[in-house]
């Protein structure tokens, strides 16, 4: 069986840099347990699936461990490969999901700008001692939502100075922690590590700034941010918070398109 394989470095302009992700079209959905296989072979912190139905395609998010419930790099690279390859001639792609709901992806300009749920994080009265730990470094305060951490520190060089333990951290399994800081050059960055879902240190996070967006829109006043993830290859986003959806843009580069062989 042959099937159609692209890879997409999102949140970047920049071949190289952002997350790649890879995107797999199918006719139909196949076993999970070879979804779950080709991810792990895929060996990016993302692989998404989609499969067309009629007006609209489902989609599916795996890391090479398992199954995720929002995915936001993905997803765009999901709708470059869809408004570049598939459907050139459309403007917006919707995908329905298992978890998140409908997503819609439209063009803005060079921007891809994704219509994502807001996942407003409240405060953690105890956070756990492997978080703590595991960072290395105590943060200002620590942030959550069902399945993430957000430990908050004051400055950006403390974001990007944080040499985790991800032993310590793979602990809080199933979440993910991201460090977060006022920026320099942005209103915002940050960096995210989630061992326990086979992803040390994520590139870029479009899923995590559903929760960031908010908590820095209220925190400094202002609906539009502008945001860095200062991981090593780094990559940037644009949120607007609107209510209970929060709108992400970002750029993506198609890097590679190939055939899976099985």
């Amino acid at each position: 069986m042959s099937l159609p394989v692209f890879h997409v470095d999102a949140f970047t302009a920049t071949p190289f840099a952002g997350n790649p992700a890879a995107v797999c079209p199918l006719e139909n959905w196949l076993d999970d347990g070879w979804l779950r296989a080709v991810a792990a072979e895929n060996n990016l912190s993302e692989t998404a699936y989609l499969v067309p139905r009629g007006d609209h395609y489902e989609l599916r998010w795996f890391t090479p461990r398992c199954e995720v419930k929002l995915c936001g790099h993905a997803t765009l690279a999901s709708a470059l490969v869809v408004l570049q390859v598939l459907a050139p001639g459309l403007e917006s792609v919707r995908f329905k999901t298992r978890f998140s709901g409908t997503l819609t992806v439209s063009r803005d300009g060079d921007l891809l700008a994704m219509d994502f749920p807001a996942l407003a994080p409240w405060s953690c009265a105890d956070p756990p001692k492997a978080l703590i730990e595991g960072l290395g470094t105590a943060p200002a305060a620590v942030m959550q939502i069902e399945d993430n951490y957000f430990a908050v520190y004051e400055r950006e060089k403390d974001v990007r100075g944080i040499h985790p333990d991800f032993g310590l951290l793979e602990k809080l399994h199933p979440a993910g922690v991201a460090v977060t800081a006022p920026g320099e050059d942005a209103d915002f960055v940050s960096r995210y590590f989630a061992p326990s879902y086979g992803i040390p240190e994520d590139p870029v996070t479009g899923s995590t700034h559903c929760s960031l967006g908010p908590y820095w829109a209220q925190r400094l006043g202002k609906k539009r941010l502008h945001a860095r993830q200062v991981s090593e290859r780094g990559g940037e986003i644009w949120c607007e918070v609107a209510g209970e959806r929060v709108i992400l843009k970002g750029k993506a580069v198609l890097t590679l398109r190939g055939e899976l062989l099985i």
